[in-house]
């Protein structure tokens, strides 16, 4: 079970990385969400490409270079949707959406790696919407759908959806991934692919980016750390057990955002938000456990 303890160190990694990003994002003001995407998977690198000094470098399966292709442009796209996000909503309401990815995985999981979670699929993806329901309770006054309609209505959450959808198909691939190379080994080959995909998207899209970056390094470099830590420890959690197993712990990381959220930028409404998010993580549980 050593697989859980990863799983959930990554969560931890990640929910600090969103922390660090947050914190970039809205107080610095000439740091945009294109700089903050490159950065975060720059600054990972020199931590990755690091650990490659320490481990045997694999053989290349045959299956490695069509799932970096894949997963590798996903990411470039769920990258920079995280990062505005992040930019535009609370923490405690946008990164708790990341828990429909094991629904999505439902789907997903089957069509890509032939892998079938448990019968208590339906009531895990019932307390997942119940979750998402609680989020934003406080709007059920104004009629009872009006918490669902206040989440879709909002930005940051409506990007994080789409997120969570996409990471359900690109988690399958990067368990390919791992099984045709290593953990350490295809984290650093995708970090360096997105690296390079970004750069020209951070070129057209910013404004003075090479000033950014340079003016900004010390609020960056934790991204990049934390990004690279929460990376290993969820590619070698994959490598030991199911794909849906691995990313429901490490959507625990929308917990910690409720708790991150109240602490470090005093955002409102947490008690329904952590209650909402408890659930989430129920029905996340109830899915990949039984």
């Amino acid at each position: 079970m050593l697989w859980i303890l990863f799983a959930f160190l990554g969560a931890f990694s990640e929910s600090m990385k969103d922390v660090f990003s947050k914190k970039a994002l809205n107080n610095i003001k000439n740091i945009d969400e294109y700089v903050a995407a490159w950065s975060m998977r720059f600054f990972a690198l020199p931590f990755l490409l690091s650990l490659l000094l320490f481990v045997e470098i694999p053989v290349i399966g045959d299956g490695f270079w069509s799932a970096l292709l894949l997963s590798g442009g996903l990411n470039t796209i769920t990258t920079i949707l995280y990062m505005k996000a992040l930019k535009l909503s609370d923490l405690s309401v946008t990164v708790p959406m990341v828990t429909f990815t094991p629904l999505f995985l439902l789907i997903t999981s089957p069509l890509i790696v032939r892998e079938f979670p448990g019968l208590f699929g339906v009531l895990g993806i019932i307390l997942i919407v119940t979750g998402a329901y609680m989020l934003n309770i406080k709007k059920r006054r104004d009629g009872f759908f009006e918490p669902f309609r206040a989440l879709l209505h909002e930005k940051g959450p409506r990007l994080m959806l789409c997120v969570a959808f996409i990471w359900s198909i690109t988690s399958n691939f990067d368990k390919i991934g791992v099984m045709n190379s290593s953990p350490v080994f295809w984290t650093a080959s995708l970090n360096l692919f997105l690296t390079m995909t970004l750069l020209p998207v951070m070129l057209l899209k910013s404004q003075s980016c090479a000033a950014q970056v340079k003016n900004n390094i010390k609020a960056l470099l934790p991204i990049g750390f934390f990004t690279a830590m929460m990376h290993i420890f969820i590619m070698t959690a994959l490598s030991m057990t199911l794909v849906a197993y691995v990313i429901s712990i490490k959507r625990t990381n929308a917990l910690f955002a409720v708790l991150w959220g109240a602490l470090f930028f005093k955002e409102k409404d947490v008690k329904g938000r952590l209650l909402g998010a408890l659930i989430m993580i129920a029905g996340v549980v109830l899915i990949t456990l039984f």
